[in-house]
């Protein structure tokens, strides 16, 4: 049996906050055998390789991503080496290990009481440990998955945009988001008035809304990061009504930008829907 994560004081914050606007919520996992440095070289070790990724970390807020990420012959050894190799480095599904599995499976039960009732249940569920140079850059970009982010070993600046707010991420992106997948963000130094800074040491996690755009910045010491996201029945049917709004574009319509939660587009969702089943999509 796993040992909870959070405590019923962080659960009732991101019960107010979920999922509109971030929060931090302090959590019990930095001493987590899992997640040190030699635990996370051996679980490199038995994951599909098309699952790991490192990335350049000395790079500025905005970048394009292509020639950002390199390849990891090994990368167990990228791992070891994190403290001088300047760079950070993603596992991804690592609930495909087993007792990977069963932590991310105990974080997801712990969240899914306050999670369904606000956007229905907890779907395509994800974990994934970042670890990072020291003052290694995440540049500006968004996701299209709800998140809690730990912070297990070191630190780490966090600054969080709000997830509809058209100066930031205009219509055209949130599409091209849906379309590409993972999309960086353009930058402009006035939008830094913006954002919220949420600074993470061991034992501090915060929750990113959906789409909510975000940058990274590491501290001095080695990170260690776990992230786990998901889906869920809102998430996809804003994201239907994109789909359905990047077609009626196409189609020389000009649709209405869509509305944020707790709005859920129902029309162009199920409209996009009905297109993909005659599509056979």
């Amino acid at each position: 049996m796993t040992d909870p994560a959070f405590g019923r004081d962080s659960l009732d914050l991101l019960e107010v906050h979920y999922p509109s606007a971030p929060v931090a919520l302090p959590h019990r996992l930095a001493d987590h055998p899992l997640l040190g440095i030699e635990a996370l070289a051996s679980l490199a070790g038995r994951m599909d390789p098309d699952h790991m990724r490192s990335n350049l970390g000395d790079v500025p807020i905005e970048v394009d991503p292509e020639g950002v990420h390199r390849a990891t012959p090994d990368a167990a050894d990228t791992i070891r080496a994190i403290s001088g190799n300047g760079s950070w480095m993603v596992l991804r599904h690592i609930q495909s290990v087993p007792e990977y599995g069963a932590l991310v499976d105990s974080i997801a039960a712990e969240l899914a009481p306050i999670v369904a009732p606000a956007t229905g249940r907890m779907l395509n569920v994800d974990g994934l440990v970042f670890v990072a140079s020291p003052g290694a850059v995440t540049p500006f970009h968004f996701d299209a998955e709800h998140n809690v982010l730990m912070q297990i070993r070191g630190s780490k600046t966090i600054s969080i945009f709000p997830a509809f707010d058209e100066s930031v991420a205009s219509e055209q992106c949130h599409e091209s988001l849906h379309l590409n997948g993972h999309m960086n963000l353009p930058w402009r130094e006035e939008m830094g008035a913006i954002g919220r800074d949420f600074r993470l040491s061991p034992g501090d996690s915060v929750s990113l809304p959906f789409k909510a755009p975000h940058w990274v910045k590491n501290g001095p010491e080695i990170s260690i990061s776990l992230s786990v996201t998901w889906q869920s029945e809102w998430s996809y049917s804003e994201a239907d009504a994109r789909m359905m709004n990047i077609a009626l574009r196409r189609w020389g319509m000009k649709p209405r930008v869509l509305r944020p939660y707790p709005a859920r587009n129902l029309a162009k969702s199920l409209a996009w829907r009905a297109i993909r089943r005659v599509r056979g999509g």
